[in-house]
C-alpha cells in the first residue's frame, strides 16, 4: 500500500499540469481508500536514534489512510507512458518526473510534520537523512530506507532500498538511461527546500536497470535563507 496523503499530493500537481485521465485514477483511489480507519491513540517515540526511528516509522505507517498499491502503480505507470509519448526524449521525461516530485514534496512536508512526531528540528544534515530514510519513506511508500556511504565531511550520503514499490510489474526498454523512479529525488529535494535545505537529489542504483539494489544520492549544497514577509 502507498500513504493516501502522498496520493493526494500527486493528485494536485497532475491537475496543475493537465494530466487529467491519470488523475481521474487517483481520485478513485483515494476515494476508495477514504474508509479505511487510522488510530491515533498510540503514541511513538521521539528519540532520534536508529532503533527509535525505526519504530516511528512503523508506528505512523501503521495509522495512516492507505491506497492500493497495485492500483497505484498501474496509474503511476500511465502517467509514465504518457510522457514518454509527449515528451521528445528521455531526459526530458526524468527531468519532468523530477519536476512533478518536487511540487509533491513541497506539499507533503507538511502532512510529515504534522503526523510523523517529529517535535523538534533536527540539529544536523545527517540527522535530517536519517528521519528522511526511518520515517519519511515508511510513512509515504511502506518501505524503509538505510542510510549509507556518508563521506567524510557528512555532506553527503546515499538512501538505500532493496525494495522500491513503484517498480513491480515494470519492464525499461534497454541502452536508455531512464529513470523511472526520478519522482522520489525530486519528492525529496522539494520536501527538504521546505525546510532551507539546497540539495542535490539523484539516481545511483535502480533494480530496473540491472542493479542489486535502489539507491538515491543526497547531497547537501547550503543552507537556504528563509523569504521574510515585511507586510
Amino acid at each position: 500500500s502507498f500513504s493516501r496523503g502522498a496520493i493526494v499530493a500527486a493528485a494536485v500537481v497532475l491537475a496543475r499540469q493537465g494530466h487529467l485521465s491519470v488523475l481521474r485514477s487517483l481520485r478513485y483511489a483515494t476515494a476508495a481508500s477514504a474508509a479505511e480507519p487510522s488510530s491515533m491513540a498510540q503514541q511513538t517515540p521521539t528519540s532520534n536514534s536508529v532503533k527509535a526511528l525505526r519504530a516511528r516509522g512503523d508506528q505512523v505507517w501503521a495509522r495512516m489512510p492507505k491506497c492500493n498499491a497495485e492500483f497505484f502503480r498501474l496509474t503511476y505507470g500511465a502517467l509514465v507512458v504518457q510522457l514518454v509519448e509527449d515528451c521528445d526524449d528521455v531526459k526530458e521525461v526524468n527531468d519532468k518526473l523530477d519536476s512533478m516530485g518536487q511540487s509533491i514534496g513541497t506539499r507533503i512536508i507538511d502532512e510529515f510534520l504534522a503526523k510523523s512526531n517529529q517535535r523538534e528540528p533536527c540539529k544536523s544534515f545527517e540527522e535530517t537523512c536519517e528521519v528522511i530514510g526511518r520515517v519519511a519513506f515508511k510513512m509515504f511508500l511502506g518501505v524503509e530506507a538505510d542510510v549509507r556511504n556518508w563521506s567524510e565531511d557528512k555532506s553527503r550520503c546515499s538512501l538505500v532500498f532493496p525494495e522500491n514499490p513503484l517498480n513491480e510489474n515494470v519492464e525499461l526498454p534497454p541502452g536508455q538511461n531512464f529513470l523511472y523512479s526520478n519522482i522520489i529525488c525530486g519528492a525529496i529535494r522539494g520536501a527538504l527546500e521546505q525546510i532551507l535545505y539546497k540539495v542535490d537529489v539523484y539516481c545511483v542504483k535502480d533494480t530496473l536497470r540491472g542493479d542489486d539494489t535502489n539507491e538515491i544520492g543526497v547531497t547537501f549544497v547550503s543552507r537556504l535563507q528563509a523569504e521574510m514577509d515585511d507586510q
